[in-house]
């Protein structure tokens, strides 16, 4: 499938584009540019694939959680892009993204190509007012299964998810774990958590590891059109106004 992705709800910006063939991509960290920075990429995107949107299958976009901002960006853009284009829309998870990418067992400072990839992932990204958002996931068959849901909690929730998910009574862990988000050095109780010099390599979302969980959305049919398509915070306060005509 021809899948265009777009994130904005972290520090990052990113736009990755399945040609059919290939993957072309952009990614940058520029907090508070992306309303500036998010077209000129995705322009660059399809020029670089020779591509325009008639020509693309499906579109995808970092729903959250995330920047209320920054969730708010993306999903105005997918909208228009779904309006123009009569495609049919997948929202991703931020977090399922970031535990997809360290699924995919990239090489890094920590943890090189010839390692196994981690059978648990855990996501803490910092939400800010001493919470995280957070989910746990676990690889199954090659896939990615969610075993704690998606919320925001203190980080002290957080640990206590961990201990009752993948660490036995005796503290020893029941498989590889990859903690990834900016949460797990921004919160002491998590830190804690980490092996003496680990590096958290994967701190933000990336649009090129929503392609595959956006095929599968669509594969299963849980895709919107662009009235349908909203964002999701996590916290009860923030409310996204509809296209006209939507309740």
């Amino acid at each position: 499938m021809k899948i265009l992705a777009i994130d904005t709800a972290t520090e990052a910006c990113s736009v990755a584009l399945n040609t059919g063939n290939g993957i072309v991509s952009r990614f940058e960290i520029c907090p508070q540019q992306h309303s500036q920075r998010l077209l000129p990429m995705l322009d660059e995107v399809l020029k670089d694939a020779e591509l325009v949107l008639a020509d693309l299958d499906l579109l995808a976009f970092g729903r959250g959680p995330g920047s209320f901002t920054g969730v708010r960006i993306a999903t105005g853009m997918i909208q228009g892009l779904a309006l123009g284009s009569g495609l049919k829309v997948a929202g991703v998870s931020t977090l399922a993204a970031m535990a997809q990418q360290a699924l995919t067992a990239k090489p890094t400072k920590t943890r090189q190509t010839e390692t196994k990839q981690a059978s648990w992932v855990v996501c803490a990204t910092d939400a800010r007012m001493g919470e995280v958002y957070f989910a746990i996931y676990k690889s199954e068959n090659g896939s990615l299964g969610e075993v704690v849901a998606e919320q925001v909690c203190p980080p002290e929730i957080a640990v206590a998810h961990i201990n009752d998910t993948i660490v036995s009574n005796e503290g020893e862990a029941t498989g590889e774990f990859e903690p990834v988000g900016t949460g797990w050095l921004a919160y002491p109780a998590l830190e804690a958590l980490l092996p003496e010099d680990h590096e958290v390599s994967i701190q933000f979302p990336d649009a090129v590891y929503m392609l595959p969980l956006a095929e599968q959305r669509a594969q299963e049919g849980d895709v919107q059109v662009a009235s349908d398509v909203k964002p999701v915070y996590l916290r009860d306060k923030v409310t996204w106004k509809k296209l006209p005509g939507r309740e």
